[in-house]
């Protein structure tokens, strides 16, 4: 039987790439860089099933070209806000995620934000990299600790719960969750968590913000200029959901203007493309979205994706399908 014709978006771990190539006639895109969207209208007519990734923008034209052939979009993240899901719907196309295997790496992804800007780490790194630093002083790039502070936390699904873990059992941060649905007791208990309702009660109470909830048009600029007034003057915010959860301007004057201390950001709008007057923001640690960056979680998130595809053509709903 002919296999499925399957197009890989961008360049996969190779254990992973290896086994997709055991059991579809696969088309890596060798050049990793991003497709056009020319090219997925493109691809739409020749794959049975596409693999993008979470930085692939498949909005609703790419859905409107004639003849189309795939049937599946395998996508390889767990948000799915860069594919139009009413459009895939309404033509029959099942969109799956790879949720669960990334949790854990986001989560340490998370603590490490918040300790290199508690710490000032990238201040001090950079110092030291320049030949600056002059040698110990008490009063040299003093920073705030996490033992004992309260954490705030937008968006209590897997990701919130693990950083909550590690929050509360390593550093004894004591836990305020804001979830737009109710949290079932026995998860909150573990951490001694409190859900607060609305996010605006939450702000003025929290040392640190990490947001964790979906991104899309749903989420856009949750965070902004009135939210952050809301905050305290010594409060970090970390970002590792999406980058369109935070209105850019906004933060960047509040980094700037010491409305909050500082910011941890893994994640960004338009990225790789990101507001460079966040350059200018000594206060601001940028990372080059890393979340799930270790070798066990990416192949993890590859090897999810297999089960899906063979899951569909093999004629069964795939466990992780959204649409």
């Amino acid at each position: 039987m002919e296999k499925p014709k399957i197009l890989v978006t961008r360049r996969w771990p190779a254990k992973v790439e290896k086994k997709l190539s055991e059991s579809f006639d696969v088309t890596f895109n060798d050049t990793d860089i991003a497709l056009s969207i020319n090219d997925f209208c493109d691809a739409m007519k020749k794959f049975d099933a596409i693999l993008p990734t979470v930085t692939d923008k498949i909005p609703k034209k790419i859905f409107e070209v004639e003849n189309i052939r795939t049937q599946i979009l395998g996508n390889y993240g767990v948000g799915y806000a860069h594919i139009d899901i009413s459009a895939a719907k309404s033509l029959g196309i099942t969109v799956t995620n790879t949720p669960d295997v990334l949790s854990d790496c986001t989560a340490d992804i998370t603590l490490t934000l918040m300790l290199m800007a508690a710490r000032r780490a990238g201040e001090g790194e950079r110092e030291v990299r320049a030949n600056q630093w002059e040698g110990w002083r008490p009063t040299h790039l003093v920073g705030t600790k996490l033992t004992g502070k309260t954490l705030g936390i937008i968006g209590f699904g897997r990701i919130g719960q693990e950083v909550a873990k590690r929050a509360h059992h390593g550093f004894g941060m004591k836990i305020l969750v804001q979830n737009r649905s109710s949290i079932d007791p026995s998860i909150l208990s573990q951490t001694n968590a409190v859900q607060i309702n609305k996010i605006n009660d939450l702000l003025p109470h929290i040392d640190f913000l990490s947001l964790h909830c979906p991104g899309g048009e749903e989420n856009r600029d949750l965070i902004g200029s009135a939210e952050l007034q809301l905050m305290k003057k010594e409060a970090i915010l970390i970002n590792t959901a999406r980058g369109e959860v935070v209105n850019d301007p906004a933060l960047i004057y509040a980094l700037k203007n010491n409305i909050i201390n500082a910011a941890g950001l893994d994640v960004y709008n338009e990225e790789p493309n990101l507001n460079k007057e966040y350059l200018d923001c000594p206060n601001a640690i940028l990372l080059p979205h890393l979340g799930s960056a270790t070798n066990e979680t990416r192949e993890a998130m590859g090897f999810r994706v297999i089960k899906n595809l063979n899951e569909f053509f093999s004629g069964k709903v795939p466990e992780d399908k959204v649409s």
